[in-house]
């Protein structure tokens, strides 16, 4: 069994969709947020999964927070860290500890249209396919070994929500899957490629 802490900060819908996947081997162990009014927490709750919250305003600086956060995740003796909507640039000593077992989700095909305003990026930009990946968290933003892609189309009317809506639908297909990939041990690192085995 393999223990798995989910950081949100909002209403953790990928959380909500890794929870509900109910993925053999996998223990939730714990649901954290940097909000304590995190719609999520309570969905946490209802189920039964052990939550907490950790403030970043009652810290100085991004290296006390995480510092504070990391002894917060190491209780529950996490085997993976997955990011789900949780709002907060990570410093590089955070990352290092949970090496390739921090596991983030982008609503973009990364290497494109990093960091904020994905979908109104790529409208901006005419490409014709959008979606989202899954990957590694590295110190470079959004710039991790990627471990699984979708693909939804870009129509002629879409809007940044009706392209974030589309692509929501496949976040919660493809993060719930890449976990349990992880959890079943059919992630091979080969320098910068994640395999999938199986």
């Amino acid at each position: 069994m393999k223990n798995i802490v989910i950081l949100i900060s909002g209403r953790g819908s990928n959380m909500q969709a890794i929870v509900d996947a109910q993925i053999p081997g996998a223990r939730i162990a714990a649901v954290i947020s940097n909000k304590a009014d995190a719609e999520g927490l309570t969905w946490a709750r209802e189920r039964g999964i052990a939550t907490a919250s950790l403030n970043h305003k009652e810290f100085d600086g991004r290296e006390a927070f995480d510092a504070a956060l990391v002894t917060l995740i190491d209780g529950y003796a996490p085997d993976l860290v997955v990011l789900a909507g949780f709002m907060r640039i990570l410093t590089p000593v955070f990352v290092n500890r949970y090496a390739n077992r921090l596991m983030n989700i982008h609503p973009s095909l990364l290497p494109a249209f990093t960091g904020l305003h994905t979908h109104e990026r790529a409208i901006a930009e005419g490409v014709k396919f959008a979606g989202c990946t899954v990957h590694f968290v590295t110190a470079e933003l959004d710039n991790g070994p990627i471990i699984a892609q979708a693909v939804v189309p870009v129509h002629d009317g879409d809007t940044a929500a009706t392209l974030a809506a589309r692509t929501l639908v496949e976040e919660h297909r493809l993060y719930p899957q890449a976990v349990a990939d992880f959890v079943a041990d059919r992630l091979i690192m080969t320098g910068r490629r994640v395999l999938r085995q199986g």
